[in-house]
């Protein structure tokens, strides 16, 4: 039997996936949590095969951090991270450690359980880089990893100034690669170019480690 935890803060999904992985009788469900930080302590008590960990769970805590610490403390355990956020640098740190495989709820051909089967067979499965969205009259894909940078800063609330010194460019840069995401956005302010951001989950600043 697979050992399994399961980790997401929206009941609705939580009960789908129970649905889901209980469905195959090779899988055990040995808890539901919808807050990361709980995990830890299952996994201390217990052998764990399989976590499916949300990213931004219950309180804002991150799926990612927690799953991080799993991975060097139980090498037996396979990490795979499901989310919704299609933010580049979730993708990136999954790939880079915190995850054996990770699966778009919203998005993508892969079906779950095809990953879950194959990730526990030692395959690392990650797509080639997070899903384009619509984000008015552009997608995300048009925006620059350059621009992903002044995006992150700007939505948390860094100056010009700020933004400009931390990335080592100039204040007109900023400036210029923000008006560009707007003109190609057809967005009539920045308020609404960063409602955008927020709403399509492009962009996430508000995980607690």
């Amino acid at each position: 039997m697979i050992k399994t935890i399961i980790v997401e803060d929206n009941l609705f999904m939580q009960n789908h996936l129970i649905h889901q992985i209980s469905s195959d009788e090779h899988f055990h469900i040995l808890a539901a949590f919808r807050d990361a930080k709980e995990v830890e302590n299952a996994c201390a008590s217990q052998p764990v095969d399989l976590i499916l960990m949300d990213v931004q769970t219950l309180h804002n805590h991150s799926g990612l951090a927690v799953a991080e610490n799993i991975r060097k403390k139980y090498s037996q355990t396979r990490v795979i991270i499901v989310t919704s956020l299609i933010d580049p640098e979730i993708l990136a740190r999954a790939k880079s450690g915190a995850a054996d495989s990770l699966w778009y709820k919203d998005h993508g051909d892969e079906e779950l359980m095809d990953v879950i089967l194959r990730t526990m067979d030692g395959e690392r499965i990650f797509p080639d880089c997070s899903p384009s969205v619509e984000l008015k009259d552009m997608f995300s894909s048009d925006i620059s990893p350059r621009q992903i940078d002044i995006l992150r800063r700007f939505v948390k609330g860094m100056t010009y100034d700020e933004i400009a010194s931390d990335l080592n460019i100039s204040k007109n840069g900023v400036r210029w690669n923000l008006d560009q995401i707007m003109e190609k956005g057809g967005f009539q302010n920045k308020h609404e170019m960063l409602a955008a951001v927020i709403e399509n989950k492009l962009i996430v600043t508000t995980l607690k480690e």
